[in-house]
């Protein structure tokens, strides 16, 4: 009897530590993690490339330093005040004023070499004025001279020969003279009026040179041009120029007045989806100042050279965007989202691209047939940054997982008829019915690393990722 009852309360043990240790398990295996599926849908296929920009007025005015700064060798100006920006403005406005220290030196140091150059003329103008008088002078005194040698002359007909023959060459030496000196009069003539006109040309130049100072200090008061809304200018570093900035003569730009009733967007775009855009292409465009608005835009521009943007690394294209239609509560400057839809198939078998993983250039997905799950080789066409478009190899509806399952290492790739994916210059196979390579998992169209079945079996799987918009979740399936 006691022999009984111990059995019993043993069974009853037995008992107490078996149920627990079963419902243990059974909710290890009902709590297990279902696998990610997503479902091949059927519809529209959009490409868009992403970026943000900021909108400026397609036309407007300029408000500018003095064009003629250069002139004045006023190359570097100093904004000493400005207008707030979004200040509307009339025609004849003060808009800004210009640093005139620089300038003040400059009327000085001019003022100097005008002066000297004015005494440089007049000492010129003495000194043509005093040679020609001499040479005059001196021409008068041959005349005479050469009078005296024709009496001479005359009074020795009657004398001896010899005496007779050297008053005739006194004579033609005097006529000589007398020819030469005129000669150089008219050459010191035109060399006093060439000395005249270099001196004068250097007095003009100062004066000019005065002048374009005096006037290009008149004009550091800037004034709008016409009526608008004041938009400050920004410099190469996307920095905008207000009070304290710098001014070149070589980039005036100080504000602008834009013409508000047409707008664009200015984005820029990277090297590697530059390609994917061009002239025509519609997009979306969203203000960060109002996300609810939503603006159709057309690309009217695309650069042909890119360019290093600050604080980037990476070169960037500048990108054109027209808004389509006019919006009063646009304002110059504001952030902007751009969509711009760069390619759209209709009608098309579309995937989450995190389906696809490719072996060996052999694009593949794990699609679920009832109770199994197929290796199978599709063709892709385009994609985007969440799909990928499918052109054979699955069918709407098909149920396609979105991590590779445990059992990969065993399943048969599923060739697609007349498929050459992954195939040598001699038409063989490179990977037939191989494990996938856990490296390659959800990104299409990258090659993986060489591995073994064996190697790629051992491998854990990664984490498993949250599902992507339109992915349902269902219960893990078997292999037969």
């Amino acid at each position: 009897m006691i022999s009984r009852k111990l059995g019993l309360q043993l069974l009853a043990g037995a008992a107490l530590v078996i149920i627990p240790g079963a419902w243990l398990l059974a909710s290890d295996s009902a709590t297990a993690e279902p696998e990610l599926v997503a479902t091949v849908e059927r519809g529209d296929f959009a490409v868009t490339v992403t970026t943000s920009g900021e909108l400026r007025a397609q036309k407007f005015v300029e408000i500018s330093a003095p064009p003629d700064a250069r002139l004045a060798e006023a190359y570097q100006m100093k904004i000493l005040s400005i207008v707030p920006e979004g200040t509307t403005v009339k025609a004849g406005d003060v808009v800004a004023e210009l640093d005139r220290s620089t300038l003040a030196a400059k009327i000085q140091e001019f003022t100097l070499a005008l002066q000297k150059a004015e005494a440089v003329y007049e000492q010129a103008m003495l000194d043509s004025t005093l040679n020609r008088s001499k040479a005059r002078e001196d021409m008068r005194s041959m005349e005479l001279a050469l009078e005296e040698k024709k009496l001479a002359k005359e009074q020795a007909r009657y004398e001896a020969p010899t005496i007779k023959r050297q008053a005739e060459i006194d004579l033609e030496r005097a006529e000589r003279a007398l020819a030469q000196a005129k000669l150089d009069y008219k050459t010191k003539t035109e060399q006093a009026q060439a000395k005249m006109r270099e001196v004068g040309a250097d007095l003009e130049r100062q004066r000019g040179k005065l002048a374009a100072v005096v006037s290009v200090m008149d004009q550091f008061t800037i004034r709008a041009p016409s009526d608008g809304m004041v938009i400050y200018v920004k410099e190469w570093n996307g920095k905008k120029r207000t009070t304290g900035s710098q001014v070149s003569a070589w980039d005036p730009g100080v504000a602008t007045l834009p013409d508000l009733s047409k707008m664009e967007s200015i984005t820029y775009v990277n090297e590697i989806d530059v390609r994917k855009v061009a002239v025509g292409q519609t997009g979306t465009i969203t203000l960060d100042a109002d996300p609810d608005k939503r603006l159709r835009g057309r690309v009217t521009s695309v650069a042909n050279m890119g360019e290093q943007r600050p604080n980037t690394d990476a070169k960037v294209f500048e990108v054109q965007l027209e808004i389509l239609g006019s919006d009063t509560t646009l304002r110059p400057g504001m952030t902007t989202g751009n969509a711009i839809e760069t390619l759209r198939t209709p009608d098309a078998l579309h995937v989450s691209l995190e389906a696809v993983s490719n072996e060996n250039g052999i694009p593949i997905v794990y699609r679920q047939a009832g109770g199994r799950v197929v290796r199978q080789e599709v063709e892709t066409g385009a994609s985007n940054d969440d799909e990928v478009v499918i052109l054979r190899g699955l069918d709407e509806g098909d149920r396609v997982l979105l991590v590779p399952p445990k059992e990969s290492a065993s399943l048969a790739l599923e060739r697609l008829p007349g498929s050459t994916a992954g195939s040598d210059s001699a038409g063989r196979t490179a990977v037939q019915g191989a494990a996938p390579d856990s490296t390659t998992e959800g990104s299409a169209g990258v090659p993986p690393a060489d591995s073994t079945a064996a190697t790629d079996s051992a491998r854990p799987l990664p984490p498993l990722r949250a599902p992507p918009k339109g992915a349902a979740v269902a219960a893990p399936a078997s292999a037969n």
